[in-house]
C-alpha cells in the first residue's frame, strides 16, 4: 500500500468518488421524513467532528496513514474521546448524506468506507505504535471510532 500508505488514500478517494456519483432512489425510504431528518443531523454532527478533528491535529494533519516525520501524538480534544475522529466524522457525514438523499447505493458505499477506514486506521496504528511508546496505553483506554463502542 506504499511507503506512506498511498494505496489506502487512493482506495478511500475511489470510494468517496463513487459515493458522490451514486444516485438516490426513486422511491422514498419508509418513514422518509424521519430518515431525512436523521440524515441531516448526522451530516451536521459529522461535519462538526471533522472540523474539530482537523483543528486538533494542526501540523500533524496528513491524508496518509504514516505519521508526519516531525509530528507529535495528539491525545487531547476529540482525540481524548476517540483515536480517529477524522474517520468518525467522515463516516457520519457519508451515512447522513446516504439517508438524507434516499440512496441505498450511498448506504452500501458507507459500509464499504467503514471497512476501508478500519483497515487504514489499523495500518496507521501500527506505525503510531512503532513511533510513540505511549501509544499502546492510549490505544487501550480510548475507542477507535466511537467512545465506549468501537
Amino acid at each position: 500500500m506504499g511507503e506512506r500508505g498511498e494505496g489506502w488514500v487512493i482506495a478511500q478517494g475511489l470510494v468517496l468518488g463513487l459515493f458522490v456519483l451514486a444516485p438516490g432512489a426513486s422511491t422514498p425510504w419508509p418513514l422518509g421524513a424521519l430518515w431525512t431528518l436523521l440524515g441531516g443531523l448526522l451530516t451536521a454532527l459529522g461535519s462538526l467532528v471533522l472540523l474539530l478533528a482537523v483543528s486538533g491535529l494542526g501540523r500533524n494533519l496528513s491524508p496518509f496513514p504514516r505519521p508526519v516525520p516531525d509530528g507529535q501524538l495528539v491525545t487531547s480534544g476529540l482525540y481524548a474521546l476517540v483515536r480517529h475522529p477524522l474517520y468518525t466524522g467522515l463516516m457520519l457525514v457519508c451515512l447522513g448524506v446516504a439517508l438524507w438523499t434516499n440512496s441505498p447505493a450511498r448506504l452500501a458505499l458507507s459500509a464499504v468506507l467503514l471497512w476501508l477506514l478500519d483497515g487504514k486506521a489499523s495500518r496507521e496504528e501500527a506505525w503510531l505504535q512503532e513511533r510513540f511508546l505511549e501509544y499502546e496505553n492510549y490505544r487501550r483506554r480510548v475507542g477507535k471510532f466511537f467512545p465506549g463502542v468501537y
